[in-house]
């Protein structure tokens, strides 16, 4: 963009300069062939042309601060929009931590019911052996053990 602008300005210079070579283009050679003959002459050309390169170099520094003002201008916009898409992604990604936990949590709440349903059958098949295991020792126990079918037919005696 500086060496566009750059290019501009010489262009500006040499269109400046042309007409004054067409109107008096003898004059100026003169003047600066015979700088030495005529006193200021030649000086004051040259004096024209530093003012002239003078304000190309301050054109260029204006633009260059132009530059740097839409460079900083594009990085705080940037800066907003990056801040923007992260503030937008943090709350997509905390809602997703937030359903998550919701589901993980129903889960722990069935997983514990199960659990105590678990552990209430678990004590009653414990004591289901346990009276299982009585009557066993009930039935071993007993010396003279008598068979259901005896026990049966001498009821049905009485």
């Amino acid at each position: 963009m500086e060496r566009l602008e750059a290019d501009q300005a010489r262009a500006e210079l040499s269109d400046q300069a042309l007409p004054a070579v067409a109107e008096g283009e003898e004059q100026l050679i003169c003047e600066d062939s015979c700088a030495t003959e005529k006193p200021g002459g030649g000086l004051a050309r040259i004096d024209i042309l530093k003012k002239r390169a003078q304000d190309l170099i301050e054109n260029i520094n204006e633009n260059r601060q132009k530059d740097h003002a839409l460079m900083t201008n594009f990085r705080d916009s940037l800066k907003v929009k990056v801040s923007n898409l992260t503030e937008k992604l943090e709350d997509r990604i905390y809602q997703v931590y937030s359903y998550d936990s919701k589901i993980i949590q129903e889960r722990l709440e069935e997983f514990t019911q199960k659990m105590l349903q678990i552990s209430h059958l678990e004590m009653e098949l414990k004591e289901a052996c346990h009276t299982v295991e009585s009557v066993y020792r009930d039935l071993c126990m007993q010396p003279e053990a008598t068979t259901l079918e005896e026990q049966t037919y001498k009821d049905l005696e009485c």
